[in-house]
């Protein structure tokens, strides 16, 4: 059988941050209590009217720009007509006519290499309600009906579930830096519909395409990578043809796709302008003072981290991941900290302490002034690896600089003269310790490390203890 390409397209909704959803003036939140954030627009009662929520607008445009996409130059709204229990109104308010953005393109890395991903376009609409399905009974839920939604529909260019993943960080990461929207997937508020097919290796004609509805982040890889394993499947036994243009779901008990029904045909949604919502134009001005509002994004910090900082790509794929993370970092870069040995703090001891307390590093009480008084005091020696971390605990618990815990009495001891001294005592009185080690017994030399930490309380420079141990002993 011939090698195949699998060839994947991805849909991807985002839920968009804002003090109001996209047309009525509702609360924008996520909520546990069902009905708790709606307004007479969102059930769709009869004489309510949308209103356009700018912000949602702005941002739209916000992610045309970094997806390289074409805006257009009015902005309109259709209605898309299909009936469905979570959709009250009958139609949905998105757009189809003009797009806030077509045909983009950016670049991702995955596997360390670059990868082109083609944007077909990329429309803001409102979300539906959800559906609680019980035993004997469905529940609505209109708490997310008319939650702003940024939908970005790629083209068929995608050739692993590697590439897929690795795009969805990526736009998930700009999401997160712009503060367009939190793209929190433990609150659902990323889901995607995956197309996936395969063709010969040298064909190029695109095999028959299926469409996979909803996923949730959580199940992406797991749905491409089953629907793949049962395509070739199928081809390998003869079988193909049973391979049908259709809609199927991941289920997750089973961790494979299940159909739901057949696609034959575009369905006919009826799209027409939305004759509530008047067009306006979208002027250079508006583009203009929209790009202002972009930050340095994680993919432009990379490469910062990499080549100006010189810092490894496992820390550095680590920092960018959040921009407060990175923020911080490069407060404490720009303070005078060492990169290195900031990274190594951030991504050890801080990280674990963040994820324990279960706060973001905003509400972290050791600004990076505070973390460099604990490394400056331990690179000048007055303090120990050790200290350092117990002064790091103590200042966060009692909520105090460091620097009220770096005194004389708990200094690090690195006076070669005074640890030379200690040591030649300590040998003095274990000759036979020392013949013990020299004929190969070497956990000897930790016994004499630990010796002079006894004697010092713990306070001996362990650098400086141990090069003095090894002139004397290495004999």
């Amino acid at each position: 059988m011939k090698k195949q390409t699998v060839v994947i397209g991805i849909e991807m909704h985002c839920e968009l941050k804002s003090n109001s959803k996209v047309f009525s003036t509702a609360k924008n939140g996520y909520s546990v209590i069902p009905n708790e954030n709606i307004q007479a627009l969102d059930m769709a009662f009869p004489g309510t009217m949308p209103m356009v929520n700018m912000k949602c607008v702005r941002d739209a445009l916000k992610m045309s720009m970094i997806l390289n996409c074409k805006q257009p130059e009015y902005m309109y709204f259709d209605r898309k007509n299909y009936y469905y229990p979570d959709l009250p109104k009958g139609y949905q308010i998105t757009q189809s006519t003009c797009p806030v953005g077509v045909h983009g393109s950016i670049e991702i890395i995955c596997d360390g290499k670059p990868v082109k991903v083609d944007i077909a376009d990329i429309h803001l609409e409102e979300d539906t309600a959800s559906l609680d399905h019980l035993d004997n009974m469905s529940l609505l839920d209109y708490n997310r009906c008319g939650v702003p939604l940024l939908e970005l529909v790629t083209e068929p260019c995608l050739h692993s579930a590697d590439e897929v993943m690795a795009f969805l960080e990526h736009i998930r990461s700009i999401y997160q830096y712009c503060d367009i929207s939190d793209a929190d997937t433990k609150k659902g508020q990323i889901r995607c519909d995956i197309n996936v097919s395969i063709m010969d290796e040298d064909s190029k004609e695109l095999g028959t395409k299926v469409e996979v509805k909803g996923v949730d982040f959580s199940g992406v890889r797991g749905t491409i990578e089953a629907e793949i394993k049962r395509q070739i499947a199928l081809k390998e036994a003869g079988r193909y043809d049973e391979v049908e243009q259709e809609t199927r779901r991941w289920d997750e008990e089973t961790q494979s796709t299940i159909r739901m029904r057949s696609k034959v045909d575009a369905i006919d949604y009826k799209y027409f302008i939305e004759p509530n919502i008047p067009k306006f134009r979208i002027t250079k001005r508006l583009l203009d003072d929209i790009r202002q509002e972009i930050p340095v994004l994680a993919y432009e910090r990379r490469q910062k981290y990499l080549n100006e900082y010189h810092l490894d790509e496992e820390n550095t794929n680590i920092i960018i991941k959040d921009i407060k993370m990175a923020n911080y970092f490069e407060e404490c870069i720009k303070i005078g900290l060492d990169v290195k040995t900031t990274a190594n703090w951030l991504n050890g001891i801080i990280t674990s302490y963040l994820y324990r307390e279960d706060i973001t590093i905003n509400d972290f009480y050791l600004k990076p002034e505070y973390l460099k008084q604990i490394i400056d005091a331990m690179n000048e020696g007055a303090i120990s690896s050790k200290q350092a971390k117990e002064i790091f605990s103590k200042s966060l618990e009692e909520r105090k600089e460091p620097k009220n815990y770096i005194s004389n009495d708990n200094k690090q001891v690195s006076d070669e003269k005074v640890i030379e001294d200690i040591i030649d005592n300590i040998l003095s009185q274990n000759e036979d310790n020392i013949r013990a080690y020299q004929n190969g017994k070497t956990n000897m030399f930790d016994f004499f490390v630990g010796q002079v930490m006894k004697e010092t309380k713990g306070k001996a420079n362990p650098i400086i203890t141990k090069e003095l141990l090894h002139k004397k002993i290495d004999k």
